[in-house]
């Protein structure tokens, strides 16, 4: 890839181990690009790519309870960032769910492209369009449907 992306990695404690696992997985391929994380788990993820051995240009946000995922939809409505993945505990409930809420309807909005579990973060990442410069998303549209 000749770009490099900002890609934000987002996990819920009961997904932590899936995502550094992941993350370790595709070391090579994310070391080239922006890291942005929430707190907790971005400090795994600089743990991980020290053990190993591996260079990553890596922000850490506050946690997720604490306003991270706020922080990141910040950026997302700012463009700042590119691709985001998100493993979402939804097996139990979450303190701050209208943060998560809020940061996947930005991603959904600002047609940021955002992965929810490890096939679909494998997919995203491995896409042959993040290469082609002729490539440019369609913008988004809002328009009234009529059902005549």
């Amino acid at each position: 890839m000749n770009k490099t992306l900002t890609i934000a990695l987002v996990a819920h404690d009961q997904r932590k181990a899936d995502m550094v696992d992941w993350v370790k997985y595709n070391a090579e391929f994310l070391s080239h690009h922006h890291l942005v994380c929430t707190g907790t788990t971005g400090s795994l993820i600089k743990k991980a790519f020290d053990e190993l051995g591996i260079k990553a240009d890596i922000t850490c946000m506050n946690s997720g309870p604490m306003g991270g995922d706020a922080e990141i939809a910040a950026m997302v409505v700012r463009h700042e960032i590119d691709l985001a993945v998100f493993l979402i505990d939804d097996l139990n409930p979450q303190p701050h769910e209208a943060d998560i809420q809020m940061l996947l309807r930005q991603c959904r909005i600002h047609n940021v492209p955002i992965a929810c579990n490890r096939i679909s973060a494998d997919l995203m990442i491995s896409s042959t369009l993040w290469d082609e410069d002729s490539y440019v998303p369609a913008k988004q549209t809002y328009k009234k449907f009529d059902r005549k």
